[in-house]
C-alpha cells in the first residue's frame, strides 16, 4: 500500500472525522467515521481534486476502507 497516498488521504479526512478515531488502513471510511452520504461525496471530491483524478461512482459504492480507497487511487492515477 502506498504510504504517501495513505497519509495524503487521512490528512484530506481530518475535517471529516469528527470523532477523531485513529484512521488505519481497515478504517470503514462511513460505518466506522459514521459520515453521512453527502460527507462522503463532499471528501471523495476533495480526493479528486488533490490528485488530479475522477473516481467512478459504480468503483466509488465498492470503496469501504481507507485501503480501498488508496487502491482506487492508485489505480486512477496509472491511468493518467
Amino acid at each position: 500500500m502506498n504510504q504517501d497516498i495513505f497519509a495524503t488521504l487521512c490528512q484530506l479526512l481530518e475535517p471529516f472525522n469528527t470523532a477523531k478515531i485513529a484512521l488505519k488502513p481497515e478504517t470503514d471510511i462511513s460505518a466506522d467515521l459514521n459520515i453521512d452520504s453527502v460527507s462522503v461525496m463532499d471528501f471523495v471530491m476533495e480526493v479528486e481534486d488533490h490528485f488530479d483524478i475522477e473516481i467512478p461512482l459504480n468503483v466509488l459504492s465498492e470503496t469501504r476502507s481507507l485501503a480501498d480507497l488508496v487502491k482506487v487511487v492508485e489505480g486512477r492515477l496509472a491511468k493518467v
